[in-house]
């Protein structure tokens, strides 16, 4: 009984977590973006979220395990999520134009991962590109790198 009041009170009065970095909130907001990919066509694929996990791993140098929890986190987040501002504000303010097309460019793959570009995934690379301030001619470049029969 002592355990449970304990366990009680250890989930529902604990003091918040110190506040997460900079870098984690990227981490988060560049996730929480690859993962709105993946279900922006109605269909979730092994092979998509295989992609993403690589991106995690490869962009953020990440383990395995690293980069699920942060998978995990980030799908909460954007489950929670209004709009696309709260991520795309951040990156704009902490990201360099190349990090941009590199994101971008990371969001083409996960667009091509089925082998099928579907038109709502295309639309959102062009929504966050433009949020992003991210080049037209930059936004085509990317998309040729990822496919170039496209």
């Amino acid at each position: 009984m002592i355990n449970q009041i304990k366990l009680f009170f250890e989930q529902h009065l604990a003091l918040p977590s110190l506040e997460i970095s900079t870098e984690e909130k990227i981490q988060l907001a560049t996730v929480a973006l690859f993962m709105e990919m993946m279900v922006m066509d109605d269909v979730c694929q092994d092979n998509e979220r295989a992609t993403i996990l690589s991106l995690a791993k490869k962009c953020f140098s990440l383990s395995t395990e690293q980069a699920e929890a942060l998978i995990t986190s980030a799908e909460e987040k954007r489950k929670q999520a209004v709009d696309y501002y709260e991520f795309t504000s951040l990156i704009n303010k902490q990201c360099s134009l190349e990090e941009k097309i590199q994101f971008i460019q990371s969001l083409w793959q996960i667009a091509y991962a089925d082998g099928v570009l579907d038109p709502q995934e295309e639309y959102l690379v062009r929504k966050l590109a433009d949020l992003l301030y991210v080049p037209h001619t930059d936004f085509i470049k990317a998309k040729h790198r990822v496919n170039p029969n496209s």
